[in-house]
């Protein structure tokens, strides 16, 4: 190792270390404190219509989002002071607060309106009428663009598969857009998810990671774990490259135990194996990349493959994910009958 990386890795450590002294990341992972905590109690179906009632008057424009699956995932966990006991309904309901008002503030609700909005004509009246409300929309239509992460297929119990290919990651990023098309690609998947399925598994293929960021990092954690508590099951990164292994060492130290412990650093082959096993398909699943045979990039080419998917700026195909998921899910779900 040179002693320009030395130097260069020594200054990212010390940048991170200094973000992680925010202290609106303090109190994020402080409200995370017991989310890993096991087991699992009744919740009666008056408790739960209590729950989206008071939702519902918080956030009228979002208060679907939740599933009953996942309200009654938080609100059947014991209470961690008393773990023989279930978390007390209020406790419950000030964290799913939490979490909405969390997404009140990321816009998240409005995001795929703004996809909608970058990929329609530059003279619409809203993008004349709104030029910081379409530059975001652009923003973030340029971070789909790379094609670094998608969805594609689900796992045998019915997690839909978010893939993400870190070599198509700039290595210069806008971090608000890429924070912001995260939020965007993790909700579509929660919509995609079947019935009864609270959370995803996320593969990356990291043989070229770009350097990283560390605003960008400690803002994916804070979202991670402020809007998106126990929705990821299983992250598997293979292969193990040497900035892979600086961002785990970096990370690790900052996660929440029960996070830590959903992340899988392989080397290829092993991945491969456990990637099979997990699939709905099998070894028929796994793409190119990760050593099988099926071709990703028909649906999701880099950039300077991919046309304009409408009169804006959108490359991407963001919408055609969305019905190639729906029929993956009504596969799986006929599978099940």
């Amino acid at each position: 190792m040179s002693d320009r990386k030395k130097l260069d890795e020594s200054a990212i450590t010390a940048q991170m270390n200094s973000k992680a002294e925010d202290g609106d990341f303090k109190d994020a992972l402080k409200e995370d404190d017991d989310e890993g905590v096991t087991g699992e109690f009744k919740v009666t179906e008056e408790e739960l219509a209590i729950i989206r009632a008071d939702l519902a008057t918080e956030f009228p424009d979002d208060f679907q989002y939740l599933s009953d699956a996942y309200i009654l995932s938080v609100a059947s966990k014991p209470y961690s002071k008393d773990p023989t006991k279930r978390r007390p309904l209020e406790y419950s309901q000030e964290k799913l607060t939490h979490l909405m008002a969390w997404r009140a503030d990321a816009g998240a609700a409005e995001l795929e309106d703004l996809v909608k909005l970058a990929n329609g004509s530059p003279n619409a009246p809203e993008a004349v009428e709104q030029p910081e409300k379409l530059a975001k929309a652009k923003s973030i239509v340029t971070s789909l663009n790379y094609g670094s992460m998608y969805w594609h297929g689900y796992t045998k119990e019915g997690q839909p598969v978010l893939w993400v290919r870190t070599n198509r990651k700039p290595w210069y990023p806008d971090v608000d857009a890429e924070v912001n098309a995260l939020i965007l690609m993790a909700d579509a998947g929660i919509r995609a998810m079947p019935d009864g399925i609270t959370d995803f598994v996320c593969i990356c293929e990291s043989s070229y990671p770009p350097p990283p960021n560390p605003t960008y990092l400690i803002n994916v954690l804070k979202a991670l774990v402020r809007g998106y508590p126990d929705r990821l099951k299983l992250l598997v990164s293979a292969p193990v490259s040497s900035i892979v292994q600086f961002v785990m060492n970096l990370l690790l130290p900052l996660m929440p135990g029960r996070l830590a412990s959903k992340l899988s650093l392989l080397g290829i082959d092993v991945a491969k194996k456990k990637v099979s096993d997990m699939l709905f398909h099998g070894d028929d699943d796994i793409p190119i990349f990760y050593g099988g045979e099926l071709d990703h990039d028909v649906y999701y080419p880099e950039e300077a493959k991919c046309p304009n998917r409408g009169e804006g700026s959108l490359k991407f195909d963001y919408f055609g994910m969305l019905e190639r998921m729906a029929a993956f899910k009504k596969e799986y779900e006929e599978s099940k009958l």
